[in-house]
């Protein structure tokens, strides 16, 4: 206890009462600790991203919704967001030069998107052509760490910049309350661009499925009818505007989830029909510019989740903030696609922004139980470990190196591996 009261007088005057002293301790021991939690967060939503990618093919109900709707896959992306803004929170607990965090924070958004780029964009083209290599021509602008990039900058930015650094519980909703100043107008941005612009007919070039030949005059032209306002289909809603005239088409993702719907496929989940409407044919991307905005938010509301960590120091009052934050949230989610608003995760919607958000919130608050109040955390040893080496694995994941990697060991010809093996019995 000696230890203790040497350090009580830097905190608390020299006649504070030794219980709060001790809570005091904890609560300083626990914010700059590494919050276990949080990794095993972390890498639960890199086991559904493995998961979803090489079980949704095989098992439609898992697999992203084809437009309105959110399945298991869905909530991948929204947790990685909500993630980034909690662990900005513990990592920015005393900011002394904002110039110089605001640069390094600027250099890892950078450096992530550049690397999303590399590796979505087309480098590694799969486990059956096993080649590498771009077409600059063709390469996808925007992805799932782009995406990410954006909402690490966009929070790191609010918490370097819009964050009172006064100290005291007095402060704690007062300290932050230019971040939902600013969440409000990413809002408003995104509302007002995604119902008010006017999106007209629009036509595009798209190779013939029908023919083998990669000749410029074995293409097809689609012409969209539009002329609409507001319209949340896949064929003219605003978003998929701004990316076609910003990006261009050919930057976009060809294979949308949209293109599982019955009238584009039919029957047939793998392959679009011929006569299925123009649309069909033409890529989108469900990280687009539009839909980066509310993506954002999901940041800045992990944000939120990370500062109750900070200021509070019992775990009861922690769980008691999240629950109050969660809850409201999700409900705010449910009631705005029942006005109209529907869940959907291609223009990350402000009801699924909401609900995925209070789901990742829900979801950190069970595990922050179980890891970091019981202390299971052998339990969760694999989630953790997985958490901590999350850019590595995802790297191995979405480059496709781990499955040429295993598919790579045969029994006598080269059909005869793991890979095949797995995907023929499932099939069954």
């Amino acid at each position: 206890m000696a230890d203790h009261h040497q350090l009580v007088p830097l905190i608390k005057p020299a006649d504070a009462d030794e219980d709060e002293a001790n809570s005091l301790l904890r609560r300083i021991r626990r914010t700059n600790a590494r919050l276990a939690s949080l990794d095993v967060f972390r890498g639960l939503s890199v086991l559904l991203m493995i998961f979803v990618d090489y079980a949704g093919p095989l098992f439609p109900l898992v697999a992203h919704s084809p437009w309105n709707g959110v399945s298991l896959a869905d909530f991948v992306m929204p947790y990685f967001l909500f993630i980034v803004g909690v662990s900005l929170a513990l990592a920015y607990k005393r900011v002394t030069n904002r110039l110089q965090a605001t640069c390094k924070a600027l250099q890892r958004t950078a450096g992530l998107f550049l690397f999303g780029v590399l590796l979505q964009g087309g480098y590694f083209h799969g486990t059956t052509s096993l080649t590498f290599g771009v077409d600059i021509e063709s390469i996808r602008c925007l992805g799932i760490l782009q995406r990410i990039s954006v909402g690490y900058m966009v929070a790191a930015l609010c918490e370097i910049w819009l964050t009172s650094r006064k100290e005291g519980e007095s402060t704690f909703f007062k300290g932050y309350y230019l971040h939902g100043c600013f969440a409000f107008a990413l809002a408003a941005i995104y509302l007002g661009l995604l119902y008010g612009l006017y999106v007209p007919d629009w036509q595009f070039r798209a190779p013939d499925s029908t023919s083998s030949s990669l000749l410029d005059n074995d293409h097809i032209f689609y012409k969209v009818k539009c002329g609409v306002r507001g319209d949340l289909g896949p064929a003219c809603n605003s978003a998929r505007m701004i990316d076609r005239r910003i990006l261009g088409l050919n930057h976009l993702y060809r294979k949308p989830a949209y293109k599982n719907l019955e009238v584009c496929t039919g029957s047939d989940n793998f392959q679009v029909l011929k006569d299925a409407p123009p649309w069909c044919h033409a890529p989108f991307d469900p990280e687009g510019i539009l839909s980066s905005f509310p993506a954002a938010i999901t940041s800045i509301i992990g944000l939120h989740y990370g500062h109750v960590l900070v200021r509070l120091e019992s775990h009861q009052g922690c769980l008691f903030h999240w629950l109050l934050f969660s809850v409201p949230l999700f409900c705010a989610g449910l009631i705005l696609n029942y006005l109209g608003m529907p869940l959907n995760k291609s223009l990350y919607s402000m009801s699924y922004m909401l609900l995925t958000s209070a789901s990742a919130g829900i979801t950190l608050s069970v595990l922050y139980i179980v890891v970091d109040i019981y202390g299971y955390r052998r339990l969760t040893y694999v989630l953790e470990w997985m958490g901590i080496h999350s850019l590595s694995l995802f790297i191995l994941v979405s480059s496709n190196l781990a499955v040429i990697f295993i598919q790579g060991f045969y029994w006598v010809s080269p059909e005869n591996n793991i890979v095949h093996w797995i995907i023929s019995l499932v099939r069954r």
